[in-house]
């Protein structure tokens, strides 16, 4: 988790001053683990802290504390709230009208009683953050809170906004560790709220500006189109790519893509079908089935990466 600073600049463009409210430390039995935050207004939120008791206490405080200082609170989470999880969550809550500025970490005193100064701990790990040696991680200390701000989102791009792109979009939009692009070829294509702003134009041509991390699924109306998006991605780099069909359809698409020069090899990089077929083809089962694959691979991807890290 990081201080997302483009989510909350965002939100107070639209909403004005916003209460953070984040998750410092926890002990025991929680719903979410430190560094999980939510933006709140007086008419609504934005992210989740868990839910439930714990959640609609920490929203009452967040609008009580608009426009005042930096706050630490601890909540156990037991009979007191009408809860048996038994742990305890300490809590910060920091009202802002304007995002701090860029920087790969963020460090601060959110209480009323933290010195002037942040502890020893904090000065040395922002050092080794912006001279890249190392990145920060959350701390707590003495009144004081560092955050990193420059976590990485996987870039992921849904191609299609028919009704499974619509289910897709709105199931991964609210994840705060996905950067999502959602294109098709013309606005009149995507509900009136989109979870997240579309994308339009030629979406061959956009797909050859996706980044190479990127995690691709195509499910346009065409069967032209997803070709063309095929031929298109199999010929640069690409974390993954899904195509909505049927048995016959990838058939048909894998001898049309050998057709246009791309190896076996190559080709087998798409996932056709996307999701778990055993669960049906309604829109929002193929979203969900889709999206827990989808996040499956990033655990993954995200173990590995840290594997490396311990023993590089």
């Amino acid at each position: 988790m990081s201080f997302d600073r483009d989510s909350l600049a965002a939100a107070i463009a639209a909403q004005g001053e916003v209460v953070r409210v984040v998750v410092v430390s926890a002990q025991g039995s929680t719903p979410r683990g430190p560094g999980t935050a939510m933006l709140v207004w007086p008419t609504g939120q934005q992210g989740t802290i868990g839910g439930g008791a714990l959640e609609w206490e920490a929203c009452a405080m967040a609008r009580a504390r608009l426009g005042q200082p930096p706050v630490t609170v601890t909540l156990p989470l037991g009979p007191a709230m009408n809860q048996c999880c038994g742990g305890t969550v300490t809590l910060a809550l920091e009202s802002f009208a304007e995002a701090p500025p860029e920087a790969p970490a963020f460090a601060r005193p959110v209480s009323d009683t933290a010195p002037a100064e942040p502890p020893l701990a904090f000065a040395r790990a922002l050092t080794a953050t912006r001279n890249g040696s190392q990145p920060a991680g959350i701390a707590h200390e003495n009144g004081w809170l560092l955050e990193p701000m420059t976590t990485p989102r996987a870039p992921v791009w849904i191609w299609g906004a028919g009704h499974v792109g619509r289910a897709l979009a709105a199931t991964l939009a609210p994840l705060d560790h996905i950067a999502l692009t959602w294109a098709d070829t013309s606005a009149d294509r995507f509900p009136q709220t989109p979870p997240v702003a579309p994308t339009t134009g030629d979406l061959p041509a956009l797909a050859a500006t996706a980044p190479p991390t990127a995690h691709h699924l195509i499910l346009t109306y065409s069967h032209a189109l997803d070709l063309a998006l095929c031929d298109t991605l199999l010929a640069r780099p690409a974390a993954s790519i899904g195509l909505i069909g049927s048995a016959t359809k990838w058939a048909r698409f894998r001898a049309r893509l050998a057709a246009s020069g791309h190896a076996a090899a190559q080709i087998s990089r798409i996932r056709c079908p996307i999701g778990d077929p055993t669960l049906g083809k309604h829109p929002q089962a193929i979203a969900i089935s889709t999206a827990a694959q989808l996040l499956s691979m990033l655990e993954k991807q995200a173990n590995a990466a840290m594997r490396g890290d311990m023993t590089g």
